[in-house]
């Protein structure tokens, strides 16, 4: 068999569905996010404004945090110089355990080197260790926890979209004796609903259940402190297990879970992801420490954010730009149709210096194809307006349908 003509016909149908990914090379201007500069193909430049990205505040150009890492690379170097286990576990790692911990009012934290390993590895060994579990996961969950559940070969229910009902229902189907464990997110990232966690939390409690909460598209961005949306619902105790990320609304790289001192112990005793991967750098570390105690403090960058949200989103009305209600900061503004929506997107990237990724099957269904906007506290008026424009006479060169007021 030739493989490689295998792969090259393979890549074929992916370019002629629309789906085939193409991958924007950026030089990201530090400290005036969100500006950037694209790197084409043929060696040239030009600036764009980036309209996608899930630094969702702009930490990662925040003062702040760069000082913090230079600081710590001054101060300690580059890398940890290990596994957390031999020899990497530094005293920024340990700070931002801290953090962590008192961020979602938990006893612990463990960090990972990204949310999806934090996601793989907590729940795949959770689900896998925790004798005879069944693992009751949102039908819409993230990659990286279905890949978790599946890695631990444990029983898997799979209920309805942020539907207590069926979750009920599935939990009393099974053995009451049996440990039980719900997964779902708070922000669903390509839809942007969020979950209702006490309703969810209500029937898990019913049937003794634990609860794992994924807050990566919450943290930082929802709560008084940033703690995610179950902050601010004050639902924070009713968990379980809070896992979240560093590399969305805090800016910087890595994941995370909170939970009690005996369950995060457990996790870091038994879980391969997170014994046999170098540790994240201490420089890292203290960037993203410092991008939360920021945030804790800091309501600034929140409210602003959702100012934002809220004048794009009108905006997009006035011009009937079909974009998808929910009460989340995400903008899915609906195209439906694979290579529309590339078109769209190379255009907006070509010709208004406008970035913003198309989102094609399989992230979402064939149908509802998008492009998935994230306004910032850092975007202006003028970058909304210029959003707006072009997107409002790409739709008439495509003859799209209008949303009806």
């Amino acid at each position: 068999m030739d493989m490689n003509r295998f792969f090259e016909q393979a890549l074929d149908g992916l370019r002629e569905a629309g789906n085939y990914r193409v991958f924007a090379e950026l030089e990201r201007h530090a400290g005036d996010f969100p500006r950037a500069t694209r790197y084409r193909d043929d060696g040239s430049t030009h600036d764009v404004t980036v309209w996608c990205s899930n630094d969702y505040l702009g930490m990662g150009q925040n003062e702040i945090v760069r000082a913090a890492m230079k600081e710590a690379i001054d101060r300690c170097g580059a890398g940890a110089g290990g596994t957390r286990n031999i020899s990497g576990t530094t005293h920024d790692h340990a700070l931002l355990e801290a953090e962590l911990a008192d961020l979602h009012g938990k006893e612990a934290a463990l960090i990972f080197t990204s949310g999806y390993v934090s996601n793989w590895a907590a729940l795949g060994t959770l689900a896998s260790k925790i004798p005879g579990c069944i693992v009751y996961s949102d039908a819409l969950n993230h990659a990286s926890m279905i890949e978790g559940i599946r890695h631990s070969r444990a029983d898997k229910r799979v209920w309805k979209h942020n539907s207590p009902e069926d979750l009920d229902r599935l939990l009393s189907a099974d053995d009451p004796e049996r440990p039980k464990l719900v997964a779902f997110e708070s922000v669903y990232s390509m839809d942007g609903d969020i979950a209702p966690i006490k309703e969810i939390c209500d029937v898990a409690d019913s049937h003794g259940a634990m609860t794992y909460l994924d807050e990566v598209h919450g943290v930082g961005l929802y709560g008084p402190r940033g703690g995610g949306v179950a902050e601010r619902e004050g639902l924070m105790d009713r968990l379980t297990v809070i896992e979240g990320t560093l590399g969305k609304a805090f800016g910087v790289m890595g994941g995370y879970i909170t939970a009690s001192s005996a369950l995060v112990d457990f996790v870091r005793s038994f879980a391969s992801g997170f014994i046999f991967t170098t540790a994240l750098p201490p420089a890292l570390a203290a960037g993203a420490a410092a991008s939360i105690r920021h945030l804790k403090r800091s309501e600034f960058e929140r409210r602003r954010h959702q100012e934002r949200v809220r004048r794009v989103r009108s905006l997009l009305d006035a011009a009937g730009i079909p974009h998808m209600p929910n009460p989340s900061h995400i903008v899915p503004v609906m195209v439906g149709n694979a290579a529309k929506c590339k078109w769209i997107s190379d255009l907006l990237l070509e010709n208004h210096g406008i970035y913003v990724q198309p989102i094609n099957h399989p992230t979402v269904p064939k149908g509802t194809e998008r492009l998935r906007i994230t306004p910032t506290p850092l975007h202006s008026d003028a970058d909304i307006d210029h959003l707006v424009g072009a997107l409002n006479e790409l739709w008439s060169r495509c003859a799209l349908a209008r949303a009806v007021a």
